[in-house]
């Protein structure tokens, strides 16, 4: 071989040389350092449950009470039931005088009850005074959401009313 051959091949073996040790040096980023968007992660699903109402009260207008569901909760849900009378608890249930509208909300619709404007609920009962409720609520994913149980006295009754409320939600 001539030298300006000898030349070009020594040129490029030590070309190729230097990119193979650039590109092994270059350092890959480690896991930890990769960006991971809230909705990639997966958590592990809680499970468990809570007794959110279980009493006597009474509604003149309306009683609200508030309960909030757990992160990462994959399927919450509400279940309990409630009985209206007109002057107390007895064994029967009340009449028709008893009846009382009943609703789950979530936050937002929370406020928008509290000034006053009708607005949509997750679930509702209305004029009832004797009611069962079974509802799956929606997962939390990962912040704990905060829903409002909302008792309102129907309109044609007595202006108080008792309620005897049992409700408990699974997660």
């Amino acid at each position: 071989m001539n030298r300006k051959c000898l030349g070009r091949v020594l040129l490029l073996a030590v070309v190729a040389a230097m990119a193979f040790f650039i590109t092994s040096c270059q350092s890959k980023k480690s896991p930890s350092e990769e960006v991971v968007l809230p909705m990639d992660r997966v958590a592990a699903s809680l499970s468990g449950s809570q007794t959110i109402l279980h009493k006597a009260f009474s509604v003149t207008t309306s009683a609200s009470f508030p309960f909030e569901i757990p992160a990462h909760a994959a399927m919450p849900h509400l279940h309990g039931n409630y009985k209206s009378f007109v002057k107390q608890i007895s064994a029967d249930a009340g009449d028709e005088s008893a009846n009382v509208d009943f609703l789950i909300l979530k936050e937002d619709q929370y406020a928008e009850f509290m000034h006053r404007h009708a607005g949509e609920a997750l679930f509702s009962a209305d004029a009832s005074h004797d009611q069962d409720v079974d509802f799956s609520l929606p997962a939390s994913q990962d912040q704990p959401k905060k829903y409002y149980l909302v008792f309102r006295n129907s309109p044609g009754g007595p202006a108080k009313k008792i309620v005897q409320a049992d409700f408990r939600v699974d997660f």
